[in-house]
């Protein structure tokens, strides 16, 4: 139905105006608070305008994928947990007990607020003449390679799918993220090795490939002190998710039904019967269209 000004009896109800030239719409909100079956909370969230700024250009959701980008690609991210700050990815170019694949390797943007876990064991594979095996020309010390997991190279080439590299155990390497440096590089082309296999778990039990967790564990950092956000913290509490918006990255609160609060949801809707939501503003026009009914009436 379409109102215009001219069409309008001078002793209609301005508040019945107001209503008919918008009515409220149910909206979606910008920021979801999962991404596939994996829930999201702070610092991550589902696009631009999501979680902290800081960690946006690194996790994202695409589509029902919760994903982890990086300069050397982007990684299925399997799950997140949030009680410890670690996250667990997948990398589909890497070799586990039950295929191989060659690989590029795998490396951290440098800025990015992510750190491996001390857990995280790497083991670069084919690599007959890489200079992983050399003395470290610095110090003259010993080879890159961590020799104290040598068995883990040996139990590893026990699975079927590594072992139809047909190369010996002796070209490979356990390489640990100590040995990965400050840039947390691990370039299988540079250092010479065809593929990789990550496992940030063995599961209680090291002699058993199969019942290994391979990918990568990450830790993260709220910030520079590590702290949770107080505000942000609010807001998760009256069912809002947690963003920023403006010139600024100023924090937002987004609400179920589209709104966007400087706090929290509390205050930034109300329940009807409906289900949906009714915000002050209509709640505003519902107390002035009955005063105004009344007075109509009077007179």
């Amino acid at each position: 139905m379409t109102v215009t000004l001219s069409t309008v009896n001078p002793l209609f109800p301005l508040p019945i105006l107001f209503l008919l030239l918008a009515s409220p719409t149910s909206s979606q909100p910008a920021c979801k608070s999962s991404c596939g079956s994996i829930p999201i909370h702070y610092p991550f969230g589902t696009g631009p305008g999501c979680g902290s700024p800081v960690f946006h250009p690194h996790v994202a959701c695409d589509g029902d994928q919760l994903t982890f980008t990086t300069r050397t690609g982007s990684y299925p991210i399997q799950s997140v947990d949030y009680a410890n700050q670690v996250l667990y990815i997948t990398d589909t170019s890497m070799s586990t007990c039950s295929s191989t694949c060659r690989s590029d390797g795998f490396s951290l943007d440098w800025n990015a607020p992510f750190t491996f876990v001390d857990g995280d064991v790497f083991a670069l594979l084919d690599c007959s003449s890489s200079p992983l095996f050399e003395p470290n020309s610095t110090d003259g010390a010993a080879p890159l390679c961590d020799t104290t997991n040598a068995p883990i190279c040996a139990i590893l080439y026990s699975c079927p799918a590594i072992s139809q590299l047909n190369v010996p155990i002796s070209t490979c390497c356990i390489y640990t993220p100590v040995t990965l440096g400050p840039t947390f590089e691990m370039d299988l082309k540079k250092l010479q090795c065809s593929s990789y296999s990550g496992i940030y778990s063995f599961n209680g039990d090291e002699t058993s490939p199969g019942g290994w967790k391979f990918g990568v564990a990450l830790k993260y950092r709220f910030s520079v002190d590590d702290g949770y956000p107080s505000a942000c913290a609010d807001c998760e509490k009256s069912n809002g998710v947690c963003g920023y918006t403006g010139q600024y990255n100023s924090f937002t609160c987004n609400c179920v039904n589209g709104m966007n609060s400087s706090t929290n949801c509390y205050f930034a809707t109300v329940s009807w019967s409906g289900g949906d939501k009714l915000d002050p503003l209509w709640m505003g026009f519902g107390l002035i269209y009955a005063w105004w009914l009344v007075v109509w009436i009077l007179l």
